[in-house]
């Protein structure tokens, strides 16, 4: 099976049980690291959810959840490693819905040519807007074609 299949089975696997859980799925990625084979799974919290993080007991539940039915429905021919992780603090911003319900928090963001001057920009983000990805820093409001970012990360800022 393809490895684009790979991913589209494993989204439908695990859609009633995030319904269930009141999860939703941040990213799969199905991937050779090495000499190994890793498919990975990032739930995440609703943006309405009291808690913003995943617990490591709600990645736990899943994993067993996700082992098992891969086990029943045998859709990776070969070995494999399976990994579930929350997105983390500094997690990469990737849908439109992330620009929205992280608006106001400092990100860090890595572009392929220099944006006034340099090639990693920080500030808060302000939004995202016809493909444009907004931030206020020291050089003022800054706005960045999104096909200029190789990535956007939310920052960990330790108060």
């Amino acid at each position: 099976m393809a490895k684009k299949d790979i991913i589209g089975e494993v989204t439908a696997l695990l859609n009633d049980y995030l319904k269930e859980h009141n999860l939703e799925l941040y990213k799969v990625e199905y991937k050779k690291e090495g000499p190994e084979w890793v498919l990975r799974v990032y739930p995440d919290k609703p943006a309405d959810a009291i808690s913003e993080y995943v617990s490591i007991e709600e990645c736990e539940a899943l994993n067993r959840y996700l082992s098992d039915k891969l086990d029943e429905t045998d859709i990776i021919d070969r070995s494999y490693n399976l990994e579930v992780s929350s997105p983390g603090l500094d997690r990469e911003l990737i849908k439109d819905t992330d620009f929205i319900r992280f608006a106001g928090r400092q990100v860090e963001i890595k572009t392929y040519e220099q944006i006034n001057g340099s090639k990693n920009l920080e500030g808060t983000l302000l939004g995202k807007d016809d493909n444009v990805i907004s931030i206020k820093n020291d050089d003022g409001e800054v706005a960045i074609p999104a096909e200029k970012i190789s990535k956007i990360n939310l920052a960990v800022v330790f108060k």
